[in-house]
């Protein structure tokens, strides 16, 4: 008869796969269940944020820009992407040694390279454009609401004042 080990075998979590699978999925939180398993309650807050912005551009392709509800709704894929980006940026940037002591403590050592900048350089370049665009597009929006609500308020009448008497 064979002995067989019956102890767990740590997997070894790749600091280049994280920062990638949180450029490619880190909006519905696949870098968490990388990461921390399929039991991490963070990464299942991650899909409704997203799936929501979603839903608010369908509604804004469906139903047009005058849409008030989807403005409201856009920029939360906005943040929800900006922060699997800026997830993206701390993992790849994370020193060799802090990340093996927090996700590889009893297995091999994982090292980045090239690659993880090369993912945290992608990330700088999505995170930023898309932030900047969801803050343009809810300014616009907000301003435009502010507009047409002056608008269509209705004028506050003035009595005009009497002219001045001159004094003669």
């Amino acid at each position: 008869m064979i002995a067989t080990s019956t102890t767990p075998t740590a997997v070894t979590k790749s600091k280049t796969w994280a920062t990638w699978i949180a450029i490619v999925g880190g909006s519905l939180g696949w870098h968490r269940f990388y990461l921390h398993g399929f039991r991490d309650i963070p990464g299942w807050l991650h899909p409704a944020p997203t799936l929501i912005g979603l839903y608010g551009v369908m509604r804004m392709r469906s139903l047009g820009q005058d849409d008030q509800l989807a403005w409201v709704l856009i920029p939360l894929l906005g943040c929800t992407v900006t922060a699997a980006m800026l997830a993206a940026i701390v993992y790849g940037l994370t020193s060799d040694e802090k990340w093996n002591a927090r996700f590889n403590p009893e297995s091999a050592a994982s090292h980045g390279g090239l690659s993880a900048i090369l993912g945290v350089m992608l990330a700088l370049l999505v995170g930023s454009g898309v932030l900047m665009a969801t803050i343009a597009f809810a300014a616009q929006r907000y301003f435009e609401h502010e507009a047409n609500a002056e608008i269509s308020a209705p004028a506050q009448s003035v009595a005009p004042t009497p002219p001045a008497a001159a004094n003669g």
